[in-house]
């Protein structure tokens, strides 16, 4: 053979030795992504677009899946559904399913979870979950304002940005977030603030974690999260029917003793008040208080207004009503770290650590 036509034919056999190699080399795997759903106002439908009214978890976890096929892009899916419900109607038994449910899945070889949910208590969930999922792999609660029939549905793109975020190696040991209209908040930061609007989700005291632009995660800071992947409750052997109950008593003008006399009598084992201003109630409510923690009753200080510290011995003598601060706690998030710390201790000097932490 000639020098030309033999350097010509093992070119092109390199070449196709060379083609031959890149198609059969697997793929870079993508990451394991589970969608875990549980209903809410993103599985929501319409008997008409005209009409206001919906009926949240019309459409199942893989409804939700398949309404946005670009998503397969990003991570290997699965769905499970885990309840079906509106949010209004979220409670006790469903979160520790949920939570156990999610430390089952990051335990194995998935890589994140999505966990589906209505707006209204899902800065409660979230912040449940910071309390008591065991793992560092990310968790990201999402939802939508409008059902998946309205006219300008936001919850295929806030489901695809969920998952490009759960996706995302920086999402990695921030605990649970919530991501609603292009903005990540941390658990303990989110709240619902409007009735509608689609930027609803505020994180008022420390700022929002960051933002989603193009289905990419841009971080703004670290946020208040706890050190170790351990979460500090446990779940083992805890029931809806063994978690300690809780009860909020809202401040008015005019707030009279028996709201808090109430709940006294139904068992209460704390009461979170959710006073005026800086926590503080009426004369007669304050006594009411008072007279609670005396008989074992944890009371916790918090504020209706929707942000700010609520710091102990400011306008009230906490160290002499035997009461505890929320610090920067909404009231529906002191009600739920005050339930898991009464798992552990009565003691209060260990309580309000525990609000200065969480």
């Amino acid at each position: 053979m000639k020098m030309k036509q033999l350097i010509a034919t093992r070119t092109l056999q390199g070449v196709l030795l060379a083609s031959v190699w890149f198609f059969v080399q697997p793929a870079s795997a993508l990451p394991r992504i589970k969608v875990l759903a549980t209903g809410g106002t993103i599985a929501g439908a319409q008997s008409s677009t005209a009409d206001a009214g919906y009926k949240s978890g019309t459409f199942s976890v893989d409804d939700l899946i398949k309404a946005v096929p670009a998503m397969t892009n990003l991570a290997e899916l699965s769905g499970e559904q885990v309840a079906n419900i509106g949010s209004q109607t979220m409670n006790h038994e469903v979160w520790l399913k949920l939570a156990k449910r999610v430390n089952e899945v990051l335990a194995g070889d998935t890589d994140g979870v999505v966990i589906t949910h209505g707006t209204d208590t899902m800065e409660e969930t979230a912040y449940f979950l910071s309390l008591v999922v065991d793992s560092d792999k990310p968790v990201i609660l999402v939802g939508s304002m409008r059902p998946a029939t309205a006219i300008g549905a936001d919850g295929p793109a806030n489901l695809y940005n969920a998952v490009a975020l759960a996706a995302d190696p920086q999402a990695t040991g921030r605990g649970p977030l919530v991501v609603l209209n292009d903005t990540i908040h941390y658990a303990r930061e989110a709240q619902k603030t409007h009735t509608t609007h689609l930027d609803t989700f505020k994180s008022p005291n420390r700022g929002i974690a960051g933002v989603m632009n193009t289905g990419k995660a841009y971080f703004y800071n670290r946020g208040l999260t706890r050190t170790s992947s351990r979460a500090p409750f446990s779940l083992e052997g805890l029931t809806a029917a063994n978690l300690p109950y809780v009860e909020i008593v809202y401040s008015y003008a005019n707030l009279g003793a028996g709201p808090v006399e109430d709940a006294v009598m139904r068992g209460a084992k704390g009461i979170v008040l959710a006073g005026v201003g800086d926590g503080n109630t009426t004369d007669a409510a304050l006594a009411a208080l008072q007279k609670a923690a005396a008989q074992g009753v944890i009371v916790v200080r918090s504020s209706r207004v929707g942000s700010g510290i609520v710091d102990r011995n400011v306008e009230i003598n906490d160290d002499k009503m035997g009461f505890i601060t929320a610090m920067e706690l909404s009231p529906q998030k002191a009600r739920i770290l005050l339930m898991l710390g009464l798992t552990q201790t009565k003691d209060l000097q260990q309580l309000q650590k525990l609000f200065t932490e969480y």
